[in-house]
């Protein structure tokens, strides 16, 4: 069982939400193993929304409400938490921006785009724009910031350990000018080199390797089970499911054996900033 972990109810609206889930679960008289029994849901994941960790989907609303009588309280106002929770983050991803800062690693495996991470704001914005070309350039930049605001963890007293493997075609994919391609480049660069940080990267000529799919990320925590998140386009999903866990993380780990490694990938980090900002020179 989890540890408990005393939630500060007064500092989000989440955390309100959990500690009055705790409180009623309480005076119940059940414990998190009963409550979240015939929810098709983990403890863990009951645990989490607890310390207003992570959000509250509907049906396991519904299921609370009816264990605990107390008369639709959880479900009537689970949407509100939920938009509460989003800060600037798309819907599927306020979770994982959640859980970043109490991670013990992240590695992440992009073989599309530059993981968030890493980004600049240049490059943030015109990958949102791309997806999201109608959307008013205020909530673009609102989701720019939200998404710069997570290097923060970087910062923290014991950061988490990243390691990030990416494809090569992702630092030739040119999303910006010269400059802001190489600036996101040497970014890159400070952010492996300053940080508790791994970068590889899968090379062209590595041809068909264990993990052909989209962006994949695993995290491990300090007192809590390892996830893994999955993303496309407008979706994303984490899964729990030990068995899956481990069938992602060997995929990973034989992705990295076809990866180059950490020296050589940064040095190709180097050439291709170095190459950017050439290409500046002779536009100016």
């Amino acid at each position: 069982m989890p540890p408990r972990k005393d939630t500060d109810a007064s500092v989000s609206v989440p955390c309100f939400y959990g500690a009055e889930l705790r409180f009623q679960r309480e005076q119940a008289g059940l414990t998190l193993e009963q409550l979240v029994e015939g929810s098709f849901r983990g403890l863990s994941f009951l645990s989490q929304i607890e310390r207003g960790e992570r959000g509250m989907p509907k049906d396991l609303a519904v299921h609370v409400d009816k264990k605990l009588g107390t008369n639709g309280f959880f479900e009537r106002h689970c949407t509100a938490v939920q938009k509460a929770r989003l800060g600037g983050y798309a819907e599927h991803f306020a979770d994982v921006a959640d859980m970043e800062p109490r991670a013990a690693t992240i590695e992440d495996w992009a073989p599309l785009l530059i993981p968030g991470l890493l980004q600049t704001a240049p490059y943030a914005r015109v990958i949102m724009r791309s997806a999201m070309p109608w959307s008013p350039a205020a909530d673009i930049e609102r989701m720019v910031k939200a998404r710069l605001k997570r290097a923060d963890v970087f910062k923290q007293e014991k950061p988490p350990k990243l390691w990030v493997t990416l494809d090569e075609n992702v630092i030739r994919r040119r999303a910006l000018p010269p400059d802001g391609m190489a600036e996101l480049m040497e970014h890159i660069t400070r952010v492996i080199e300053g940080t508790p940080s791994i970068l590889q990267i899968v090379p062209a000529t590595a041809g068909i390797h264990p993990f052909m799919m989209g962006m994949t990320r695993i995290m491990t925590f300090r007192d809590e089970a390892p996830l893994i998140y999955t993303e496309g386009l407008h979706s994303g999903q984490l899964i729990d499911y030990p068995p899956h866990v481990t069938r992602y993380r060997e995929s990973y780990d034989l992705l990295r054996a076809a990866a180059l490694p950490p020296e050589a990938s940064l040095a190709m980090i180097d050439e291709a900033a170095r190459g950017y900002r050439n290409e500046a020179q002779q536009e100016e």
